[in-house]
């Protein structure tokens, strides 16, 4: 039997193993790219450590850790907004008087730390009218609502979420840390490990902006120390004792309130 030929095309005999690896690559992919999209798209991976760089060099090390300045000074709708509100130019010209140096340095400050910053953004925000054009650090989700004020307000520090920020210096500037950057990975589940247990990380609130602070140093703990109800240098434990009572105190009382959804997701 011969078969005639004709102008059809006919596939080559290796196109029969196209099928099989097409199924295997579909089948390898399905196994292995979703592990690498949720890690490598998860908040952990993406932004703890983010730094952005700013267009001045603020020091939060010189004005915080040195100075001795309270994060309220700048930040001052903490207490009352649900946003921190980034300082106002005016809020910086009320310390670092305008100058006329042409390169925009501060004329009011001594010699040496003059040369050491650039302050030209902020001269030029003073005289437009225009906001420093600062890169935001901690920028949550849209689709999750945080409240400062609920937080601040009920003894949360503010270095349980920014960390030690005064320690965190700006450009060209002898502070261990060269900038703001994100500690915390601000995810889901990172907001109900505190939802779950606040007493980790309650504090008195007048201590709420004092990021060096310790319940070791709290006065009730020193009398419950001397009482024999803790042990000396115990931190965690001091924490824990402290942080129930304020959560009493507080109000602190409904979980189911704590880890809705609606709480956080509106």
């Amino acid at each position: 039997m011969s078969y005639e030929q004709t102008d059809q095309f006919v596939f080559p005999k290796w196109a029969n193993y196209l099928l099989p690896v097409l199924l295997l690559s579909v089948l390898g992919g399905a196994a292995v790219v979703p592990p690498l999209v949720i890690y490598g798209g998860s908040a952990e991976t993406l932004n703890v450590g983010y730094q952005p760089d700013q267009p001045v060099p603020y020091s939060h090390a010189t004005h915080v850790g040195k100075l001795g300045m309270d994060c309220r000074t700048c930040h001052n709708t903490v207490e009352d907004a649900g946003f921190a509100a980034i300082p106002p130019t005016q809020t910086c010209i009320s310390c670092h008087a305008p100058g006329t140096d042409p390169q925009g340095l501060p004329t009011g400050m001594p010699g040496a730390h003059q040369k050491s910053i650039n302050l030209k953004p902020v001269w030029e925000s003073y005289f437009s009218g225009e906001p420093v054009p600062y890169v935001k650090v901690h920028d949550l989700a849209d689709y999750a609502y945080f409240n400062h004020s609920a937080h601040v307000g009920k003894g949360i520090g503010c270095v349980s979420c920014h960390g030690r920020v005064d320690k965190m210096g700006g450009a060209n500037t002898d502070d261990p840390i060269p900038g703001v950057y994100q500690v915390q990975n601000l995810s889901m589940g990172w907001c109900l490990e505190c939802h779950r247990a606040p007493e980790n990380h309650l504090r008195p609130l007048h201590k709420v902006t004092d990021l060096d602070w310790s319940p070791l140093d709290n006065d009730r703990v020193k009398a419950a120390i001397v009482a024999g109800d803790l042990d000396e240098g115990d931190e965690r434990g001091a924490q824990l004792w402290l942080g129930t009572k304020l959560k009493e105190e507080y109000e602190i009382n409904n979980p189911a309130y704590m880890q809705s959804c609606s709480t956080c997701h509106r």
